[in-house]
């Protein structure tokens, strides 16, 4: 399937409703600027109402901005319908025509653009084979599976060869297993035809596994732009660190920076250090000190930067999760080969402690 990698870019762009009960004014995005590369998949990441639908949807074209521009392929696109925009999208709803079977709901579209009959079909069977779906073309959509009807859903917004694919939490119908087939299965198709994508997701999951880039949104607001890992490693905000993965915070006065450029910090009276800290926070301030389970470790009691009783023990496999009860709040601490150590029984004391390497300092939100 010939697919054209294009950019898109939002300037500035801006989105506000009248709420109809108190007509107050609601800004569900407040200047969105950003840019995604030709090829790049982007995902929108945020809690609900954080504004990242409502941006899918006017770079879709079925909201308008109340201010700003945007831009597709360099051309600007602002105000043009959706079928001026050479996009396509993927629903929450798979939206299938229960009367049509498999190949002529992914041909739907051709045939609205009134396209000859056999070139309809070559490009439907290529898109079915696209998503493993070629044996089934004439089977009706109530006799498919969820993970099945998504993917004919995907392959009716490919068949029509759009220069930006947007996807509005494709998986949500879905159960974890399918959730994570269908995953793997996004990512294979989007880098093998080198398309533009934009994905919407509350997922975190979701959104680390698929992205090439991950937007963060909150109140309307982007709060951070990065590749998975460094939203994961250098998040620069507390909100941003607690919605993109597991977290312990403990409060600090950040007091400088060593000549090797680690934080130095008092943590209830102990002198404690930080490998990285955010842009925001700055020496002589009140800050947080995030760690991520890994970076955590189990100590004897007495020991460490905080005391706490293990409250639950989780095996996987390959690492144990310990739950520990502290004045800080519950802390998670990730025990890889556990079959190898001794790990504390519930209902034990505990230390713990951190790799001062792999924690960061953050400002106070």
């Amino acid at each position: 399937m010939a697919m054209q990698s294009v950019p898109v870019r939002l300037e500035m762009v801006s989105k506000t409703f009248r709420d109809p009960k108190t007509k107050a004014e609601v800004h569900a995005v407040r200047d969105a600027d950003f840019e995604i590369r030709p090829g790049e998949l982007v995902t929108l990441l945020g809690p609900s109402g954080c504004g990242k639908t409502t941006t899918l949807r006017m770079i879709g074209g079925f909201e308008l901005p109340t201010k700003g521009k945007i831009l597709i392929g360099g051309n600007d696109v602002t105000y043009l319908p959706p079928n001026g925009r050479q996009t396509a999208t993927v629903f929450q709803s798979y939206g299938l025509f229960p009367h049509l079977n498999v190949r002529d709901n992914v041909a739907y579209g051709l045939k609205i653009r009134k396209l000859p009959a056999q070139e309809i079909d070559q490009r439907v069977m290529r898109a079915l084979g696209l998503v493993g779906l070629s044996e089934l073309a004439s089977r009706s959509p109530g006799r498919l599976s969820g993970g099945q009807q998504q993917r004919v859903a995907l392959a009716r917004s490919l068949v029509v060869e759009p220069q930006v694919l947007l996807l509005d939490e494709p998986l949500s119908n879905l159960d974890a297993l399918l959730r994570e087939q269908m995953r793997v299965e996004i990512r294979r198709i989007q880098k093998s035809l080198g398309i533009t994508a934009i994905y919407v997701t509350h997922d975190r999951i979701e959104a680390m596994s698929l992205s090439d880039r991950v937007i963060v949104m909150k109140n309307g607001y982007i709060k951070q732009i990065g590749s998975p890992s460094e939203i994961y490693e250098r998040p620069n905000s507390v909100f941003v660190a607690g919605f993109v993965g597991k977290v312990a915070f403990f409060p600090v006065d950040f007091e400088a920076q060593d000549e090797k450029g680690f934080c130095l910090c008092v943590l209830s009276g102990k002198k404690v250090k930080a490998g990285h800290k955010a842009e925001g926070a700055i020496p002589g301030s009140k800050a947080v000190i995030m760690a991520r389970p890994e970076s955590l470790r189990l100590l004897p009691s007495g020991e460490g930067i905080a005391e706490g009783i293990v409250s639950t023990k989780v095996y996987l496999g390959s690492s144990m999760e310990v739950f520990v009860t502290t004045s800080y709040g519950e802390i998670l601490v990730q025990v890889d080969d556990p079959a190898e150590k001794r790990i504390a029984d519930e209902g034990e004391k505990v230390g713990i402690g951190f790799n001062e390497a792999l924690v960061r300092v953050l400002p106070q939100d």
